[in-house]
């Protein structure tokens, strides 16, 4: 099985999901992409790192950086955006949104209060890809 994540800057949320599905679904195919990559997110790293999921060497990347042949065997692709508009991919795959607001704050706020954004992001993903797996 081959998933894409799709967010915009793929820094925090489509990263977020990445990790969470490769433990979630060892034996699947997982990639995550933006249609306006940025640079990963080191709240997201943290987040992730609290529940023993290392995604620190993780890069943001554009769907043209993904290998052609996963691209061509793609069974789903998940957007996670909500407020922005999502990328949008021609595809066979099909196609599920999960809207969850973008946890990277563009205003100033303490770190713990950007942490605690992050923890809720990475625990709606990974609430998401429960119900995911169990309807497969």
């Amino acid at each position: 099985m081959n998933i894409l994540f799709m967010c915009v800057a793929n820094s925090a949320r489509s990263q977020l999901a990445e990790g969470l599905a490769r433990k979630a679904f060892p034996n699947a195919k997982i990639e995550s992409a933006g249609s306006n990559p940025g640079t990963l997110n080191p709240f997201a790293v943290h987040a992730m790192r609290e529940i023993g999921i290392d995604i620190s060497k993780h890069v943001s990347k554009s769907y043209d950086d993904l290998p052609k042949n996963f691209i061509a065997n793609l069974d789903y692709v998940i957007t996670l955006c909500d407020e922005e508009v999502c990328p949008v991919i021609i595809s066979k795959a099909k196609k599920l949104h999960w809207p969850l607001p973008d946890p990277a704050s563009k205003e100033p706020m303490p770190d713990e209060a950007l942490l605690q954004r992050f923890r809720i992001a990475r625990d709606s993903i990974e609430k998401k890809l429960t119900e995911f797996k169990d309807q497969l």
